[in-house]
């Protein structure tokens, strides 16, 4: 007989005050490999003062002992009491989760308008996972310092320790990295000298130095980019040789008279060029913070300059009959470099390494269309070049998928009735959204890509097939039709499968974003971690996730126009509303509008926010390394008829842990 556990309490509600969420959970807030994030924070705070137009100078010391430093000759952070905390502002900075001076960005006066910083949580960080931490600030007269050590803990008060001329200001940090939260306690260099170099053509005005010490001599390498992007950009694509000349622009909203979408001082910087061979040069970046992953500004980069080019291919008549062009034919020659400025951009995760702001599509596509359809037919013979390159991208593709056959059966293809097939014949790029009900399937049919978007409506729940055979697995006819339509056959893990007859290359689970959704998602999940895992191993199976919260707030003057947000949950919906609190918005003028389904939403509504690939949300479906055996019995658990009592104990003991949306 199972023993109860004991009474859970208020007492069992542990609040993480100041630090201790980062040390508690550091892997939510920085990268664990090594204290390279931990690093930028700093580097990207002197950087926002050199952005701000006060720093002309940043420089960068990397020390035998692991140590780091970070100096500029900026504003320097406020050293006066902070009217709330009582205690100096540069002390709440590094030690108060969400404080900051780049929240009120609606503000035109505000001291950082456009920034990196966004939740205020950066250099906390860096403090909190540092073993003693150093801060010197120079303004209004003197040189101020603060000691830190211990994950955080004040070790020296701020203190006065020396006058300085009326015009001297800058900020200095000095951290050592606490080894325990890292995999390696070692910063590579290597990696801060690319994201200094970047931040040097980003900002011309500023001189970025990076020392490296080596038996107790520093080295010095230091970048200035006179001609920004220009010349930065050209020693990029040196080795490349590029078809035709680079295309660069830089485009912002001047005045709200200019755009009814966007705030003034928001736009884009880039440069572009095609390349017909070598590794291409692919780097963005949002108010200097680089995003590796990309995101949705490189999507409104592409999708201005695919339009732009395909509208050159039709004006002169340069156009393959039934060859269609698509974004892909276009962009795998293209070498950019793209820097976007947002007043209020979305990453995703505290690294930012991705853009997730649905906005930056159309902020990027709008700069960047027209600016680009007038270079190239300024430029026609460096259009017609790129034009060239591009029709024969598409060539090379379409002769590619007419080698991949389609799943057949005595010469035909065999397909169910209830799918709604795509355009393309390339699984590569195909897409499968498997919705539960004609309703949704409805909503989701009128809002796709019909080029290379499919979908597969479900009539009810499906079948839980945990514990079906292979022999009766095709009893049910829902089931059929999933095996039908992706065109493979049911398989175990460790048999030999050939993938060559998968019609998409993305099998993707849609459903509402209720209780009612989450468990077709599990009964979908059972069916394909059961009878179909070579799918799961090979990165075929993904989750949509569509909002449950609409949230519609209202123009705020010149300064920011009306917009239209959408929340995953209620959580979301949350840190969405005190994010509106922050930025200034009167409490009672947004509205909240909850979905009921995905039926309900408009076909608009469905593609930007779920199947539009520039601004969806998408979880991908693995199994992490060695956790094979701990999923199936989870599984097993969950999903086996005989497991009833299994299941009720582990709700008993776990429940209160699961977040779930019953209303």
């Amino acid at each position: 007989m199972a023993t109860k556990s004991r009474a859970y309490s208020a007492e069992d509600i542990e609040i993480l005050e100041d630090l201790s969420p980062i040390l508690h959970r550091p892997g939510m807030y920085t990268d664990p490999v090594n204290p390279n994030h931990a690093l930028v924070e700093v580097i990207d705070n002197a950087s926002d003062e050199g952005l701000a137009g006060f720093a002309k100078n940043v420089a960068v010391t990397l020390y035998e002992d692991g140590s780091a430093e970070v100096v500029d000759d900026g504003r320097g952070i406020p050293v006066d009491l902070h009217p709330k905390k009582k205690v100096p502002a540069v002390q709440v900075i590094f030690t108060t989760l969400h404080s900051g001076g780049k929240f009120r960005k609606t503000d035109k006066d505000a001291v950082y308008r456009i920034a990196g910083g966004l939740h205020g949580v950066g250099v906390c960080v860096t403090n909190a996972l540092a073993r003693r931490l150093e801060v010197e600030v120079t303004r209004d007269g003197a040189r101020h310092r603060l000691v830190f050590a211990d994950n955080g803990k004040v070790r020296e008060p701020l203190r006065k320790i020396a006058a300085v001329g009326p015009r001297e200001s800058g900020t200095r940090v000095r951290f050592w990295p606490d080894g325990k939260y890292f995999d390696s306690p070692h910063i590579v260099a290597a990696d801060v000298a690319a994201l200094m170099r970047a931040k040097a053509m980003l900002l011309p005005g500023v001189k970025f130095t990076l020392g490296v010490e080596k038996k107790g001599k520093i080295e010095q390498t230091t970048w200035h980019f006179p001609e920004g992007i220009k010349g930065y950009f050209a020693a990029a694509i040196a080795e490349l040789a590029p078809v035709a000349d680079a295309f660069l622009g830089e485009r912002y909203v001047a005045a709200q008279s200019e755009s009814d979408s966007f705030s003034e001082g928001e736009g884009a910087l880039w440069a572009i060029a095609w390349a017909a061979e070598g590794e291409v040069v692919a780097e963005s970046y949002v108010n200097m913070i680089p995003t590796r992953h990309g995101g949705t500004h490189v999507s409104g980069l592409r999708e201005g300059v695919y339009n732009a080019i395909r509208n050159f291919i039709d004006h002169h008549a340069m156009g393959q009959r039934g060859l269609k062009i698509v974004p892909e034919d276009v962009w795998s020659r293209a070498c950019y470099v793209l820097a976007v400025k947002m007043l209020d951009p979305q990453f995703k995760g505290q690294v930012k390494n991705e853009l997730i702001s649905r906005d930056a599509v159309k902020l990027v596509g709008q700069m960047v269309r027209d600016p680009f359809e007038l270079w190239l037919n300024t430029h026609v013979d460096e259009g017609k070049r790129i034009a060239e390159l591009v029709i024969a991208q598409a060539a090379a593709r379409t002769r590619a998928a007419q080698k991949v056959e389609r799943r057949k059966s005595s010469g035909v293809a065999v397909l169910p009735g209830k799918l709604t097939d795509c355009a393309s014949d390339d699984p590569d790029r195909n897409e499968l959204f498997i919705v539960e009900g004609d309703s949704a399937g409805g909503s989701a049919k009128q809002a796709r890509d019909k080029e290379f978007q499919a979908v597969l409506p479900l009539k009810g729940k499906p079948k839980n097939t945990w514990q079906d055979s292979g022999d009766t697995l095709y009893s049910n006819k829902e089931i059929e039709a999933i095996a039908l339509a992706i065109g493979v056959d049911h398989h175990r893990l460790e048999d030999a499968v050939d993938l060559s007859n998968l019609r998409y290359r993305k099998l993707i689970i849609l459903a509402d974003a209720d209780v009612d959704g989450s468990h077709i998602q599990v009964l979908l999940l059972t069916l394909f971690f059961r009878h179909f895992p070579q799918l799961i191993a090979r990165g075929h199976v993904f989750v949509a996730q569509p909002p449950l919260f609409r949230i519609d707030v209202p123009g705020q003057g010149k300064g920011k126009p009306a917009r239209k947000l959408y929340a995953l949950d209620k959580q979301e919906l949350a840190g969405i509303e005190e994010k509106l609190a922050d930025e200034g918005v009167r409490e009672d003028s947004w509205t909240v509008s909850r979905f009921k389904g995905l039926g309900e939403m408009s076909p608009e509504q469905l593609w930007e926010t779920t199947l539009n690939p520039d601004t969806r949300r998408m979880l991908p479906v693995r199994v992490e390394d060695g956790m094979l055996d701990a999923d199936r019995e989870v599984f097993n658990m969950m999903m086996a008829r005989e497991n009833a009592t299994q299941r009720r104990e582990w709700m008993e003991t776990f429940g209160n842990l699961v977040d779930a949306d019953i209303s």
